[in-house]
């Protein structure tokens, strides 16, 4: 028998007191504060849970998190489904409500949790004090130093990390400039069409409870265009205030169960919120595969087919929230879609992007799905759209909400298999290391915390091959006019060549914007 799955309770939580509240505790107030959103009795909606997600979070490394929150809980039976996500990623917060959709359908689970939170802001406040390990906290599965940092993890020895390029600093700047120069945008126009996005999207961000920077004056576009001390250049082309912002506080949690079981629970069906469907799929791991850097298969295919599955056409999306790490996310997703930027005719973010509203770790997306149901509940929207974003460019889920059933009386889809599938692509030939004339394929340049740019990182074209590689810059004059935003810089052609040990062996790529002397 075939069930339908509807979202019952949602809840946010934000924690901006001196109350050093550990994830945990942040996510245990979530979900009691969904199963309240709910209108059920607390008991009875806690005795039928045998489902719980719980998004990994960055904070802090527990043991089991979902084994901790049941027992906090105080569920009279172990739940038949728990499970933390293995890897980090912000597609999971999508994906795992998709997922415990399709287990409520099937009839293999009754009521179903899903998580997520962090409390960043107040482990950094503890770690200016000198406190590693905040008073009350859960006991740490390993040292409170191996917290994760997708800023710092160890980008380990194969291309990549020969050449220090791949936290998502570096990665979303290569697919920006990419893009740029596939639409023919000068560098000044891309700049500004990106200042603009995020100044619509801060304005979004000040009006949202549960946004860290909420009734604060919103940044303005002159704000986030402007490189400054405060907003210095991070990775080009983006400034600070075109970064995530991680340091928050917030959690939160979804309940879903069938229609059936609502009924039985005396949840009236204003409450209710109908998942239509999800897709999900991945790029090629390693980002120096991957076919080209001014698209993402994997975000056309999981928008493409949560629409096809939901059977809706993005005409009848109302409005959605597009994952906004960084602005090429919800360039990429508008591109194919065809829907403007700014203005937008549909609103493209709920919540305020991951600068303004808060990064919250993995789980941003969380909140876009607690946010759509609400507003999909109170009538401003029928059908919603989130795309939740992971890795870097790597990982993508989509979900679509709505105020009606899935038409047909169709049962709902199962994207389990496809949204761990890796999107097929002709994979260029990978130089480890080059010799020759090469071109610019996409750059990024890392600066240093005083503004002066430290790093080029490059694509590059083998020119007498196509053969693509990895390098860093190979001079001074090659890191300045690369750094240049005043012109554009791919496509330019110069050489590349091996660096090597004092014992001839051969370390890194090495890009200089000039022929080799005697060519």
């Amino acid at each position: 028998m075939a069930f339908v799955p509807v979202i019952v309770g949602v809840a946010d939580i934000k924690n901006k007191t001196d109350l050093h509240k550990e994830p945990a505790t942040l996510m245990l107030e979530a979900i009691h504060s969904a199963i309240q959103d709910s209108g059920a009795s607390k008991s009875q909606v806690t005795s039928q849970i045998d489902s719980i997600d719980v998004v990994r979070t960055w904070t802090w490394p527990y043991a089991d998190l979902p084994g901790l929150l049941s027992q906090r809980l105080q569920l009279a039976s172990k739940p038949k489904w728990s499970h933390y996500t293995a890897t980090h990623g912000g597609n999971q917060p999508a994906k795992l409500v998709d997922e415990a959709a399709g287990r409520i359908a099937r009839g293999t689970s009754t009521v179903a949790v899903v998580t997520g939170g962090e409390a960043l802001a107040s482990l950094t406040a503890c770690a200016k004090l000198g406190v590693t390990e905040p008073r009350g906290w859960t006991k740490p599965e390993t040292p409170v130093h191996d917290v994760f940092s997708p800023s710092t993890a160890d980008l380990g020895q194969d291309i990549g990390g020969m050449h220090s390029i791949g936290a998502p600093i570096h990665v979303y700047p290569l697919y920006e400039n990419a893009f740029r120069a596939h639409r023919e945008q000068t560098p000044r126009q891309n700049h500004d069409e990106s200042a603009t996005l995020y100044a619509d999207f801060a304005a979004v961000s000040a009006q949202h409870t549960y946004s860290w920077n909420h009734a604060k004056q919103p940044l303005s576009k002159d704000d986030i265009a402007t490189v400054s001390p405060k907003n210095r250049m991070i990775c080009s082309p983006y400034p600070l205030l075109m970064n995530a912002f991680n340091t928050v506080n917030l959690a939160a949690a979804c309940i879903l169960t069938s229609t059936e079981n609502a009924k039985k629970l005396g949840i009236p069906e204003d409450k209710w919120v109908y998942p239509l469907g999800g897709a999900g799929r991945k790029e090629e791991e390693q980002f120096w595969r991957r076919p080209n850097f001014f698209q993402s298969q994997a975000i056309s295919l999981a928008l493409d087919e949560c629409l096809a599955i939901s059977d809706l056409t993005i005409d009848e999306i109302d409005a959605l929230d597009l994952y906004s790490c960084f602005p090429i996310v919800p360039k990429l997703a508008c591109h194919h879609l065809g829907l403007p930027l700014s203005p937008s005719s549909k609103p493209l973010t709920l919540l305020g992007g991951l600068t303004s509203f808060g990064g919250a770790g993995n789980n941003y997306s969380m909140h876009a799905i607690t946010e759509m149901t609400r507003q999909i509940r109170n009538g401003k929207f029928q059908n919603g759209l989130v795309l939740a974003n992971g890795g870097v460019l790597s990982y993508q889920h989509a979900l679509s909400l709505s105020s009606n059933p899935r038409r047909h009386d169709s049962p709902y889809p199962d994207s389990r298999i496809n949204s761990d599938a890796v999107v097929a692509g002709q994979t260029p030939v990978i130089e480890t290391f080059a010799e020759g004339a090469a071109v610019i394929e996409t750059y990024t340049v890392e600066f240093d915390r005083d503004g002066k740019p430290e790093t080029a990182f490059i694509i590059g074209r083998l020119e007498t091959t196509g053969h693509r590689f990895v390098a860093n810059h190979g001079d001074e004059r090659t890191l300045l006019q690369i750094s240049s935003a005043l012109e554009e810089q791919v496509g330019k052609k110069g050489h590349v060549a091996v660096e090597r040990s004092i014992g001839g062996k051969p370390e890194r790529n090495l890009f200089f914007l000039a022929l080799k002397p005697g060519l």
